[in-house]
């Protein structure tokens, strides 16, 4: 078995809910363990409703939220020893972030190449016209190009099209690991594969894992390589993903699916490559 690139082991996190006088714990997630191998990028899908700690597990493993108990370990370092600094800054090159709304993922008063150009410089040490190279080199990763997003704001991009500089600003420092949290819930529907198939791209052409988090069982069935479903901050059932999401053995698994995943998973298929802004990914 190779060595992992993430590994959670017994994962829990509780909040104290309520007010002075009146106060209860609540376990957003509980006792949650999975591993992605170092040597095998994959598409690692977590599914669940709202309130099933998927989102609560995004924090935790971008290391943003600590857990309650239990150990998170990338690259066999236990993210509780990541304090700041430089060690800090080398983790988050390493794993990066996607959210849901790519419009409150950036400033609007700020153009969208700047964001490229700082997070160029802080996490790849590139300066000067080596900056401008690697900000087009993503961009062109994702279907873009620096001409076509060159002092522009985020308003002025469609949907579909600032998650692609969401994806390609993620892609910069070269990451090993990205976290999508719901990552096309707010795009318009028809260029959700678009955006779906990146990801796989990016699996298959850069090597990266992906944590995709989502709701939307016809693009996990779509996507997933391995998967686990989450109901109420437990896992209720967890592995490849075809297996799981085509014959789901526990009853909310298969509640899921009767609800959601049946009439939606034609779609899915036809269309994979659809919809108006359905451009290829280019590995550089």
């Amino acid at each position: 078995m190779s060595g992992a690139l993430i590994e959670l082991v017994n994962v829990r996190k509780s909040f104290t809910r309520g007010g002075l006088l009146s106060h209860r714990r609540v376990q957003a997630v509980d006792d949650v363990s999975f591993r992605i191998a170092a040597d095998d990028p994959v598409i690692f899908t977590i599914i669940g409703e709202s309130g099933s700690g998927k989102s609560t597990l995004a924090r935790m493993i971008l290391n943003i939220t600590p857990p309650t108990s239990g150990s998170i370990v990338f690259r066999g370092r236990d993210l509780s020893t990541i304090r700041g600094g430089a060690d800090r800054t080398a983790f988050m090159a390493a794993v990066q972030p996607i959210f849901q709304n790519p419009f409150e993922a950036f400033n609007p008063l700020k153009r969208l190449d700047h964001y490229l150009h700082v997070t160029a410089r802080r996490f790849t040490g590139a300066k000067g016209q080596a900056v401008e190279q690697r900000t087009d080199e993503v961009l062109r990763q994702v279907g873009l190009s620096l001409a076509e997003v060159r002092g522009r704001f985020p308003h002025e991009l469609s949907g579909g099209q600032l998650q692609r500089v969401a994806i390609a600003r993620a892609l910069v420092s070269r990451p090993a690991l990205i976290v999508a949290d719901e990552p096309v819930s707010m795009v318009d529907a028809s260029l959700r594969m678009a955006i779906v198939n990146l990801f796989r791209g990016l699996r298959d052409d850069l090597g990266i894992s992906i944590v995709y988090i989502t709701h939307d069982l016809a693009t996990a069935y779509y996507i997933s390589d391995e998967l686990m479903i989450m109901q109420k901050g437990k896992v209720v059932e967890a592995g490849a993903a075809r297996p799981i999401l085509s014959d789901p053995q526990h009853p909310y698994s298969r509640q899921l699916k009767d609800a959601v995943l049946s009439p939606a998973l034609a779609g899915a298929r036809d269309g994979a490559n659809g919809g108006s802004d359905a451009r290829p990914f280019h590995a550089s």
